[in-house]
């Protein structure tokens, strides 16, 4: 095969790619940074020539065009496994359904339910007539295998990420290629930690020992980690993560990930997707260290057990005195997804040595300034379980550490409401000895002993 004159024979502008999409079709996105932009625009132009086409996108960068183009949701309805801001946005204003999700369970998914169009962003073709899907492995081949036309967007800004495997596909397996604005990918502001996500951060890093294999989510906190551990003189941690970001660089840069005492995939940082700065691409593009897999590979609970000692980090929105986590959820506002966390809590805890945290601050503040605890006598309406209660391991706050694994109900709530801010720990033990989930033998720590510690 001429694999330049085949490119060619594929090449069409973005609306004659978008008129392949046929009323009742699904439509499925390419994943976070290798959303699909271009094709997303010209897709959403043909709104008054369809009816009931669905799409479905993962952490959409911006605004998708197609959900902003019919707010009847008659002709375009766009759906999200996960939601990026912009997504929780047209989910406020009812134009985006959230699509629940076990991440590992993705691939096998789409072999269930039906796919007819992919429209992805991918890096430009290599000489052996492939187009890499760079920083977004996730569940992208298998899609790609499972839809009747695939649409590519060739981009020069997606890195060339190595892979496991699933890392990228071949021109005899597209329909269609769209050279894009090649417009620079979605970059993430780094985020400064907190002074909370600082103690949080500091308190985890105490339990993280050389050898140690990690697994970071997103946010100020696990930058935290990130900062701390390049700082901190720990040797030969391993990477085997669902999601790459910024401080994963800070730590290698620094000489404290060489992947050497891994038992699975031995010297590779391990991910499926990543997302973040410019810096985090750049590192990526053509890094023999970094391998990305597809997200039943990398979010297998088994496969993750393998590497001893193996460290998961997480944010949560609200935890219950039985130790239930919502990770994705403020009552009924859906603002993330499940993601892949119960993976990653479920098989750190199989590992040898591995542990699991859940982290949180201790108080929520909104913007007219009312404080509430984020430890909660039990989940507020409508809220979602992301890990139920028999999974949940190390909860953290500010104020400490809280190993709820063997634990009573009673002896569970003593050690959340001891790290739940002081000004709400009474009220908690109340509420709690309503529930009957309250040892009057149980001690907790007053506001004087949290100064004095």
């Amino acid at each position: 095969m001429n694999y330049n004159s085949e490119y060619q024979k594929k090449l069409v502008t973005a609306e004659k790619a978008a008129a392949t999409v046929k009323s009742g079709d699904w439509v499925n996105y390419g994943h976070f940074a290798c959303s699909p932009t271009v094709l997303d625009a010209a897709l959403a132009k043909r709104v008054d020539e369809l009816t009931d086409v669905k799409v479905r996108a993962v952490c959409y960068p911006g605004l998708a065009a197609v959900a902003a183009a019919d707010p009847t949701r008659e002709r375009l309805q766009y759906n999200n496994w996960h939601f990026s801001g912009g997504d929780r946005v047209l989910h406020d204003k009812g134009l985006c359904n959230y699509v629940p999700l076990n991440y590992h369970e993705g691939p096998a998914l789409f072999d269930l339910i039906e796919n007819d169009v992919l429209m992805v962003r991918v890096a430009p073709m290599d000489r052996f007539g492939y187009f890499n899907f760079g920083p977004s492995n996730s569940c992208t081949k298998r899609v790609a295998d499972r839809s009747r036309i695939v649409i590519v967007e060739v981009n020069s800004h997606v890195p060339i990420c190595h892979g496991g495997y699933n890392e990228g596909i071949h021109i005899s397996e597209v329909d269609y290629i769209v050279e894009s604005d090649n417009k620079p990918l979605i970059s993430l502001p780094v985020l400064e930690p907190s002074d909370v996500d600082r103690r949080i951060a500091e308190s985890i890093v105490e339990q993280i020992g050389d050898g140690s294999c990690l697994q970071l989510g997103i946010g100020g906190m696990p930058n935290a980690v990130g900062m701390i551990i390049a700082r901190s003189g720990i040797k030969d941690l391993g990477v085997h993560t669902e999601m790459l970001v910024d401080s994963f660089v800070d730590m290698y840069e620094a000489g404290c990930i060489t992947n050497r005492k891994k038992n699975a995939d031995q010297g590779k940082i391990v991910y499926t997707f990543a997302l973040g700065s410019q810096r985090l691409y750049d590192f990526l593009d053509r890094n023999p260290a970094c391998a990305s897999y597809p997200v039943d590979y990398t979010n297998d609970a088994a496969r993750i057990a393998q590497n001893d000692n193996f460290i998961s980090i997480n944010n949560a929105v609200d935890v219950d005195l039985y130790g239930q986590v919502s990770s994705e959820s403020t009552g009924f506002r859906q603002i993330s997804g499940t993601g892949g966390q119960l993976d990653f809590v479920t098989g750190a805890f199989h590992s040898r040595g591995g542990k699991s945290f859940i982290c949180l601050p201790s108080l929520k503040v909104d913007k007219n300034g009312n404080r509430s605890s984020r430890i909660r006598p039990f989940l507020a309406s409508g809220s979602i379980v992301t890990v139920p209660r028999t999974i949940t391991q190390y909860v953290v706050t500010e104020y400490g550490m809280a190993m709820l694994k063997g634990k009573s109900t009673w002896e569970r709530a003593e050690a959340l409401i001891n790290i739940a801010h002081p000004d709400f720990r009474e009220e908690l033990v109340e509420e709690a000895a309503r529930m009957g989930i309250w040892n009057r033998s149980g001690r907790i720590r007053c506001e004087s002993e949290e100064m004095s510690a």
